[in-house]
């Protein structure tokens, strides 16, 4: 409105320039032009991302079996025709492959049954992290001698300190009696040592039905090749705590068991462990 003003006065009237008077609207009209009008900003709003669908397959459960008794003698397979693995592991020379072995089981419901050598600090290191799966007895604790030695080659007395310190720290550590159930390294035995063990109540010597053969250092791919020959209806398959290539390939032995019907099973899940 001031230009407009402004503009008025520097011509002169209407009156004074012999023009006919427009009166003010017209002048208005023709020197203003209005403010454009700003639409307000879209409000957007965020399309939500789809959660994905989880692809992984349920943990292994607890099998419902009814027990049997634990067999005379040596036992290296499970009875009957069904569809039980008993996957057992050994030793545990790396503390790594023992938290690995652990976490393993954890995150799937793995049932392994462990033959733990109490000389290896991994065992302590890893108490905490492995109680837990012990106590709900998804794995079993079974005595492998406290120092690996060879039975065998001891005098009584020693072959019964062997198992009797290992059992001693299985049972302070994890607050578990790991009897009956004894593995002689090596699968080293006899008749002597067998009765030397069931004098304190190892009375069942537990061999194996195949071997991941990894108790010394072999390929990832060998490790997954010898569980594609042995990984079968109830047999018990011995592998190690030792070397890092088996838990490279954890997820393809799982699949392998999930793939074939199997269910993992411990030892204390098939048999009625005796008073």
């Amino acid at each position: 409105m001031g230009a407009v003003g402004f503009l008025t006065s520097c011509a002169g009237s209407p009156d004074t320039l012999g023009l006919p008077s427009a009166g003010p609207s017209s002048t208005t009209a023709a020197t203003l032009t209005p403010a454009p009008t700003v639409p307000p900003k879209p409000i957007v709003t965020p399309t939500p991302t789809p959660t994905p669908t989880s692809t992984l397959p349920p943990p292994f459960s607890a099998p419902s079996l009814t027990k049997v008794a634990i067999p005379d003698g040596v036992m290296t397979d499970l009875p009957g025709d069904g569809k039980l693995l008993a996957w057992t592991v050994d030793d545990g020379s790396s503390s790594e492959v023992i938290q690995k072995y652990i976490e393993f089981a954890k995150a799937t419901g793995m049932r392994l049954t462990f033959f733990l050598n109490a000389t290896y600090d991994g065992w302590s290191t890893h108490a905490d992290l492995l109680r837990p799966l012990v106590k709900s007895g998804q794995i079993q604790l079974g005595n492998h001698t406290f120092s690996h030695a060879d039975l065998t080659s001891l005098s009584d007395d020693q072959v019964i300190a062997e198992l009797q310190k290992n059992h001693d720290f299985i049972e302070k550590t994890f607050g578990v009696d790991a009897r009956p159930y004894y593995r002689p390294p090596y699968g080293y035995r006899n008749h002597r040592t067998d009765r030397l063990a069931a004098s304190i109540g190892y009375t069942t010597p537990v061999l194996w039905y195949g071997s991941l053969s990894d108790s010394g250092l072999i390929t990832d791919q060998q490790v997954v090749d010898f569980a594609t020959q042995w990984f079968l209806p109830q047999h018990i398959v011995i592998g190690h705590l030792n070397f890092l290539p088996v838990t490279e390939v954890f997820g393809q032995l799982e699949q392998i068991i999930r793939s074939r019907g199997l269910q993992p099973v411990t030892l204390n899940d098939v048999f009625d462990k005796p008073a």
